[in-house]
């Protein structure tokens, strides 16, 4: 990747450092997906990477989700061919990187940026990082969320989160089970390394056969096509597009 890349890729000590670096929110286009999914597919094929970290060079902004450019008047074909990457390749990439992945959260995490959080084998937070599903506030939906929150935080607890849009601490995602552990903010990257080190220490082989036999058992159907169609569908609609331009114009939406 070049340098004025949005997406940076590195390996230092068996740590392979995938890094968000689009100003000022790393709001998520199709390039940077793209990115992402190159650079996790770089570090599966790559030896010296023993674990992976995803994380984002923009203080206090890990990511503030999709890029409304590719909402706001596309068609469904446009709009299919980023949720492709986002919904799929990303979690096809997660699925066969063949060793940990861990997300370094550092601040505010909304949207697609939580789905690229929790497509991480592991979430850790500093205190001041904040977490939401805002998409219903701007008339679209979160629909790879309807199937992985629940799992991870029971039906009821996700439900509101999913459809009142509210911004939530490190500290109630932690309570909640989205993220493992919550440190001081300039605590995060030693307690990074900390844990790439227990995860690099371990046989690679095993590692690499025992996180294929986890994904097995617990994304059986991880390859969430209908959430591509639900996203889509809504995406498309006229309140859809009326919510989108509200918040671009800082108006309340007229539903």
């Amino acid at each position: 990747m070049t340098s004025d890349s949005p997406v940076a890729y590195e390996c230092v000590g068996n740590i392979a450092r995938i890094t968000l670096n689009r100003p000022p929110v790393n709001a998520l286009s199709l390039e940077v997906i793209r990115a992402v999914v190159a650079a996790l597919r770089r570090a599966a094929d790559d030896p010296d990477a023993r674990v992976v970290v995803l994380a984002s060079a923009i203080v206090r902004r890990f990511s503030a989700g999709l890029d409304l450019d590719i909402l706001l008047g596309k068609s469904g074909a446009q709009i299919r061919e980023f949720l492709q990457a986002l919904y799929i390749d990303l979690y096809d990439a997660q699925y066969g990187l063949g060793k940990p992945s861990i997300a370094a959260v550092g601040g505010a995490a909304r949207g697609g940026g939580m789905t690229m959080a929790v497509s991480c084998d592991v979430v850790l937070a500093s205190e001041s990082a904040t977490f939401g599903y805002p998409e219903i506030d701007v008339g679209v939906i979160p629909a790879i969320h309807y199937a992985h929150l629940p799992r991870i935080i029971g039906r009821h607890r996700a439900f509101e989160l999913l459809f009142t849009g509210r911004v939530f601490s490190a500290a109630e995602a932690r309570e909640l089970g989205v993220v493992n552990r919550v440190v001081g903010d300039t605590e995060l990257e030693a307690e990074v390394v900390r844990l790439a080190a227990q995860f690099a220490a371990k046989s690679a082989a095993v590692l690499r056969m025992g996180r294929a036999a986890f994904m097995r058992q617990i994304d059986l159907d991880y390859r969430l096509a209908s959430a591509v169609d639900d996203f889509c569908n809504v995406a498309t609609s006229d309140e859809a597009q009326e919510g989108l331009r509200a918040f671009v114009e800082k108006r309340a939406p007229k539903w």
